[in-house]
C-alpha cells in the first residue's frame, strides 16, 4: 500500500514523490547497512564462544548472506547512476544531453532486471542446479507437438469450429493483404509526415502485410490439415506459422513502441528533434529490430524455456517503455498548457534561419493516432496472452485448444483493423488512400 500510495502521488505532487522517493531509498539503505553489521557482530560473537555448539552451519550461512549482498550491490549499481541524472535534471528544461543521460542510465535500471537470474545462478547453487535441470528437460518434442496440436483427439466434435476459423482467416488474410497495400501506397505519396516516422508507420504496414500474405494462409493450412487428418502437413504448417507469427508479432510490438518513443522525442527535443531523430538511425533502429526478433524467435527450436522468459520480458520492457512514454507525453503536454504558447517551432536540418511552427493541436493529433494504435494492438494480443497463460503445462483439453485459436483469430485482426485505425486516426493518409481509390476505379 505504501508503495501504491507513493507511486500514486505522481499524478498530484511530482516534489512530494521527489522526497518520498529519497527517504525511502535511504531507510532502506540503513536498514541494509545495520542488518550486515549486526550480522557481522554476531558471527564475532558466536566464533569467540568456544564451548557453546552452533546448530547453524556458518559456511552456509556466509554463502546466502553473501549471495544476498551481491544482489543489494548489483541492485545499488544499477540504480545509482539514473539517481544521479535525475538529481543533475534541471526541472523546467531538459537538454538533450539530458534526456540521454536519463534514457541510458533509465536502461541500467532494467538491467537489473537481467542480471538478478545470473546471479542466482551464479551464487546459489541449489538454484543453479535447478535451472540446469529444467534446461536439460525442456527441448522441442516433436511427441509432444503431435499430442498437443496435431492428433485425431483433436477433431472430435470440432470439425465445425475449425472450418469456420479456416473461412474468417481466409477473409482477414484478403482485408490485411488489400488493406495494408493501400496504406502502404498512401504513406508513398505521403510528404507531410516527418520521413523516420513514416519508415515506423510503413514497417508496421510491412508486418500487417505479412500477416495476410504469409501468416494467415498458413494458419488456414494447419487448420484444413487437422480437420483432414494430414498429420505430416499439419506438423509442418504448425510450426511454420508458429515461428513467423512470433517474429512478426515481436516486430509489431517493438514498432508501436518506438512510435511512441518517437513522438515522446519530437515532445522533447523541440528544434532538435530533426536533427536528432534522422531517416538514417531509424532504417538502423527497424533493421535491428527485425534481426532481434528473428534471432529471438530461433531460441524455440533450441530451447522453449529460455524463449518464454525472452518472451515475457520483452514484452513487459515494451509496455513499461509505452506507458512511460504517453505517460510523459500527456503530463508535459499538461504543464506546457498554462506554462507554454500553443505554438511551438521546429527548425530543419540545414535550414537554421527558418522556423517551422509546431501546433500543439496538430501533435495532440498524432499521439492520439499512435496511442489508438498501441491501444488496439494491446487489445488484439492480450487475449491470446491471457490464453496462453491458462493452458496446462501437460496436456491440452478441448476447451484450452479452441480458447487459444479463437484468441489466436483476435491476434490476427489486429492486421487487418489497422488501415481503418490510419485511415479513422490520420488525416493525411485518408486523403491519400482516397485518391488512390479514386485513380484505380475512375
Amino acid at each position: 500500500m505504501c508503495i501504491v500510495g507513493g507511486a500514486s502521488t505522481t499524478f498530484w505532487n511530482t516534489l512530494i514523490t521527489s522526497w518520498y522517493q529519497h527517504i525511502v531509498t535511504v531507510l532502506c539503505l540503513v536498514t541494509t547497512n545495520s542488518a550486515i553489521k549486526f550480522v557481522l557482530h554476531e558471527n564475532h560473537v558466536a566464533q569467540g564462544q568456544q564451548g557453546q555448539a552452533i546448530p547453524l552451519n556458518l559456511a552456509r550461512y556466509k554463502k546466502a548472506v553473501y549471495s544476498a549482498l551481491w544482489e543489494q550491490v548489483i541492485l545499488v549499481i544499477c540504480y545509482l547512476p539514473y539517481n544521479i541524472a535525475i538529481a543533475l535534471s534541471s526541472q523546467k528544461e531538459m537538454s538533450l544531453s539530458t534526456y540521454l543521460a536519463i534514457i541510458f542510465t533509465g536502461t541500467t535500471v532494467s538491467l537489473n532486471s537481467s542480471l538478478n537470474p545470473l546471479l542466482y545462478c551464479w551464487k546459489i547453487r541449489e538454484v543453479r542446479q535447478a535451472v540446469k535441470e529444467a534446461l536439460r528437460n525442456s527441448p522441442v518434442d516433436r511427441k509432444t507437438v503431435d499430442e498437443l496440436y496435431c492428433s485425431v483427439e483433436l477433431i472430435r466434435g470440432v470439425d465445425g469450429e475449425l472450418i469456420f476459423l479456416s473461412a474468417l482467416h481466409i477473409f482477414l488474410s484478403v482485408t490485411a493483404l488489400l488493406g495494408n497495400t493501400l496504406i502502404l501506397v498512401a504513406l508513398h505519396k505521403e510528404t507531410s509526415l516527418h520521413p523516420p516516422s513514416k519508415l515506423l508507420y510503413r514497417n508496421l504496414a510491412i508486418t500487417a502485410l505479412c500477416v495476410g500474405i504469409i501468416l494467415e494462409p498458413l494458419y488456414v493450412t494447419y487448420l484444413t490439415s487437422v480437420v483432414n487428418e494430414r498429420w505430416d502437413i499439419c506438423y509442418h504448417a504448425y510450426w511454420a506459422q508458429t515461428f513467423l507469427s512470433y517474429i512478426l508479432c515481436a516486430v509489431s510490438l517493438v514498432t508501436s513502441t518506438a512510435i511512441s518513443e518517437d513522438r515522446l522525442l519530437a515532445l522533447l527535443l523541440g528544434l532538435r528533434y530533426r536533427q536528432v531523430v534522422t531517416l538514417r538511425r531509424t532504417r538502423i533502429t527497424v533493421i535491428a529490430l527485425w534481426i532481434l526478433s528473428i534471432i529471438s524467435a530461433c531460441t524455440i527450436f533450441w530451447n522453449p524455456l529460455i524463449f518464454a522468459w525472452y518472451q515475457h520480458i520483452g514484452t513487459a520492457l515494451c509496455l513499461v517503455t509505452t506507458i512511460f512514454a504517453y505517460t510523459k507525453i500527456f503530463l508535459t503536454l499538461r504543464h506546457n498548457q498554462i506554462h507554454v504558447n500553443p505554438v511551438q517551432s521546429h527548425v530543419f536540418p540545414g535550414q537554421p534561419s527558418q522556423a517551422i511552427p509546431l501546433n500543439i493541436a496538430r501533435y495532440r493529433k498524432a499521439v492520439n493516432s499512435a496511442l489508438w494504435i498501441q491501444v488496439t494492438l494491446v487489445v488484439c494480443y492480450l487475449p491470446f496472452g491471457i490464453a496462453v497463460a491458462l493452458t496446462p503445462q501437460r496436456g491440452m483439453p478441448l476447451s484450452s485448444y479452441l480458447a487459444r485459436n479463437f484468441a489466436g483469430t483476435i491476434v490476427y485482426l489486429n492486421s487487418s483493423l489497422n488501415p481503418f485505425l490510419y485511415c479513422w486516426k490520420m488525416r493525411q493518409v485518408r486523403q491519400a488512400v482516397k485518391e488512390t481509390l479514386r485513380q484505380l476505379f475512375c
